[in-house]
């Protein structure tokens, strides 16, 4: 299994709701002690543990796919879990789904475009800013002392529903690991 996480590089953007996905690998990557492959052709840090792929792309958000098929062609991987940020659920939720749209989310749409939708989606609620026009500065902002709170807790229950669908169906994960929000 291929399991992504969106965000940008750079320190600019490291603590950036944006970034949510690359938190959630770096974690995964610590609990699994994963062993990094490296090839710059990939344009993203790649990872390795048991029979599993971390990838977290550094071709910036809106190119990401083409770092995803880049590892799911040379590897011939056929399952691909992708971890990233949404507004449209409330801060600290936790859904799972295959396929869909990518309601406008652009990391979402370089990867369908590129590997098409059936893939695993882990949606990590960030809320919606108060005004549309702020949505861009909104992702690329820092959560807020009050979200930080709750990040540890957040992160460790994403880690621990894919590691789980490693071994269990979407279905299960659903059931067991979705959650509405988090308070804070």
């Amino acid at each position: 299994m291929l399991i992504v996480g969106l965000g940008n590089p750079g320190s600019d953007y490291k603590a950036t709701r944006h970034n949510i996905g690359f938190m959630v690998i770096d974690e995964l990557i610590r609990r699994h002690n994963a062993s990094k492959i490296s090839s710059s052709s990939f344009q993203g840090e790649l990872y390795k543990f048991q029979n599993h792929f971390l990838l977290k792309p550094l071709t910036y958000m809106n190119l990401s796919g083409e770092s995803v098929v880049k590892v799911k062609q040379f590897y011939k991987i056929e399952d691909v879990v992708v971890i990233h940020d949404d507004l449209d659920l409330p801060f600290g939720a936790l859904r799972f789904k295959k396929g869909g749209g990518h309601g406008g989310h652009n990391g979402l749409k370089s990867i369908d475009s590129k590997i098409s939708r059936e893939y695993v989606r882990v949606r990590m609620g960030i809320a919606k800013p108060a005004n549309k026009g702020e949505v861009a500065s909104y992702v690329l902002s820092p959560f807020s002392a009050t979200e930080q709170k709750c990040l540890p807790e957040w992160i460790d229950k994403c880690c621990d529903a894919v590691e789980f669908l490693l071994t269990h169906s979407l279905e299960e994960t659903r059931c067991k690991y979705s959650q509405k929000a988090m308070e804070c």
